[in-house]
């Protein structure tokens, strides 16, 4: 084999696996040269997005205590289309930071067909139309860290139906979501009774490889006690990540429950900027908006590595977490969310280089408060 053979092959081999630290390592000149063009190259987006009107301090890269979006940006390359389903309050399909990235599974989003409606005495199930916030708010940050993903906004939330009304649509809305084989499903809700049907369709998701997203809760409790556990959180199924919340100076949420061995990382969820219903924006708190970071870079790793397992991907989430001494003892990774760490170590790992249901958030006072949800009754 030539000379020129062989610094083909390196080249090839840089730009494939973008390893910055490769390059820096890289003897020949043709390999300085070739560092030099990749680390000047542009982020896949336009990293003007990361500090728009619409988005939080939680991508913003001047915040050192966001989640490191901008080198994940920088490092990310799409090669599938990945739906998202996000099990909530519904969505506004008119917003304009959402508008274009709403998903329907047949014909065109119009006005009556924009995701699917599941809650008691809905008026059409093809308009899950978002009169509460939260849903909206959610996806306006999954969108935030991945502008290209596809959300299938699934309602199941009524607020003037009885607890087990809207629990039984929320399993209707899952087991939707994992019949239509989605990549992933943002679940920010949760209550501490177990329910089994709601069990058995996440188990499905899990035999499928279905990644679920789930909220830690915000009860102020360690759910590794058995006593204070909150669901889907506590069903302790390989497919589900369950995270909690922190603050811009990197504290946990004084409302957020926790857990040892139970809740996997941390992601920012106090006073995060999002969209609202009716066009607006607006802040909430709670491991609501954090589960939603969470699920946002899911999106991205699997947009550019479809190949790697739902159990290597929440590897890779966990193993990425960038630890920190006020998280030390509240989940399994003493971390928090690390976009840019984790599409780093996910091109290495692919060889590339009835009781209460609350939406896990809280309203945007200056003292939040506990937005709880009632759709489950205890039995």
């Amino acid at each position: 084999m030539n000379k020129l053979s062989i610094k083909k092959i390196i080249l090839a081999h840089v730009i494939a696996t973008m390893s910055f630290s490769a390059m820096s390592q890289a003897t020949s000149a043709s390999s300085k040269v070739m560092a030099s063009r990749i680390t000047e190259e542009r982020a896949y987006f336009d990293p003007k997005d990361l500090t728009s009107s619409y988005v939080s301090w939680g991508v913003n890269p001047n915040n050192p205590s966001s989640i490191n979006l901008l080198d994940a940006w920088k490092r990310f390359k799409k090669r599938k289309e990945i739906v998202v389903a996000v099990v909530d309050t519904g969505i506004d399909r008119d917003h304009p930071f959402l508008e274009k990235n709403i998903f329907v599974e047949d014909g065109k989003v119009d006005s009556g067909n924009f995701g699917v409606d599941f809650s008691k005495d809905k008026k059409e199930k093809g308009a899950p139309t978002d009169n509460h916030g939260h849903g909206t708010h959610v996806s306006g940050i999954i969108k935030s860290i991945y502008p290209d993903v596809k959300i299938l906004a699934l309602k199941y939330y009524n607020p003037n139906a009885s607890g087990v009304d809207n629990l039984n649509s929320t399993v209707e809305a899952l087991k939707y979501a994992v019949d239509h084989n989605v990549d992933v499903i943002n679940y920010s809700g949760g209550g501490p009774e177990a329910a089994s049907e709601e069990l058995k369709v996440l188990k499905e998701a899990e035999r499928k490889g279905i990644l679920v997203v789930a909220a830690a809760g915000n009860e102020e409790s360690n759910i590794d006690d058995k006593k204070k556990a909150y669901f889907p959180a506590s069903y302790g199924l390989k497919n589900i990540i369950t995270v909690t919340a922190h603050d811009e100076d990197l504290k946990i949420l004084s409302s957020s429950n926790y857990g040892r061995t139970t809740v996997d990382i941390f992601a920012p969820g106090y006073r995060i900027k999002s969209s609202l219903q009716n066009g607006r924006t607006g802040y909430l708190t709670g491991t609501s908006q954090a589960t939603a970071f969470v699920t946002g870079v899911v999106a991205l790793i699997k947009a550019e590595f479809p190949q790697l397992s739902t159990e290597k991907i929440k590897e890779i989430i966990k193993a990425s977490a960038r630890k920190e001494i006020t998280m030390e003892g509240k989940c399994i990774t003493g971390g928090r969310l690390d976009a840019g760490s984790a599409l780093a170590l996910a091109a290495q790992m692919t060889g590339e280089s009835a009781a209460q249901r609350q939406l896990a958030n809280l309203d945007n006072n200056d003292k939040p408060k506990e937005g709880k949800i009632i759709y489950r009754i205890a039995n």
